[in-house]
């Protein structure tokens, strides 16, 4: 299991292929859960690539199953954030951790923010639903820790029920057939272009690099 803390992942030459980031309040065909949502809008955002790829595997599920978008697109600010909130936490909980193991731990559940997928546009949290917005069983809640679920947060964690593994598969299944990796200690999490992609795909580098969306948006005004 690759980590984000493995420096593999850092190694990985960054460039930013240009592509935009767009709402996906814009793309009727993606459905999109408010439990994230941030006053400027950006867990809506995502690069245009990684929203193709989203329609294309909603386009393989089941019938009666629809992708839900949680959160796309995250600051550096609240990457770091959530970061430093986690590790802290762990730190209260296992004083006799190192700080090498701590920080590996805590990559387990959030990227550092120097490879931060989220921060690129190119990362995805997301569940699955039916038509009419109930969520299906996935073992564990979006977003659930590995220390507060005993790593049943894990993709291929072997203590969830055969319903909640049958519809891992099934996003696996969609969205890996789409381009998508996913991370392994959190089923819900998904990306493209990012280091993370690059490095489990043999890219070379990356598509996408990490973007300020304060300001891209006053680039586009101005432009």
């Amino acid at each position: 299991m690759i980590l984000l803390s493995d420096p593999r992942v850092a190694a990985v030459p960054s460039a930013d292929d240009g592509c935009p980031l767009v709402d996906l309040r814009e793309l009727p065909e993606l459905r999109l859960d408010g439990r994230a949502a941030d006053p400027s809008g950006a867990y809506t955002r995502l690069r245009a690539g990684v929203a193709d790829r989203l329609l294309a595997a909603q386009r393989a599920l089941p019938a009666g199953v629809r992708l839900l978008v949680i959160e796309g697109y995250r600051p550096y600010q609240a990457q770091l954030a959530i970061f430093t909130g986690y590790r802290d936490e762990l730190r209260r909980r296992h004083p006799d951790w190192s700080p090498q193991r701590l920080h590996r731990e805590t990559t387990k559940f959030v990227s550092p923010v120097e490879v931060a997928p989220h921060s690129t546009g190119g990362a995805v949290d997301l569940t699955l639903c039916t038509n009419d917005g109930v969520e299906l069983d996935l073992g564990t809640a979006v977003d659930a820790t590995p220390e507060d679920s005993a790593d049943a947060c894990f993709t291929d964690a072997p203590t969830i029920d055969a319903a909640a593994r049958r519809h891992r598969q099934i996003m696996v299944d969609a969205l890996g057939g789409a381009g998508l990796v996913n991370y392994p200690t959190e089923w819900w999490h998904w990306s493209y272009g990012d280091r993370y992609w690059a490095l489990t795909t043999g890219a070379p580098r990356t598509r996408y690099g990490p973007v300020d969306l304060a300001a891209a948006a006053i680039g586009a005004r101005v432009g």
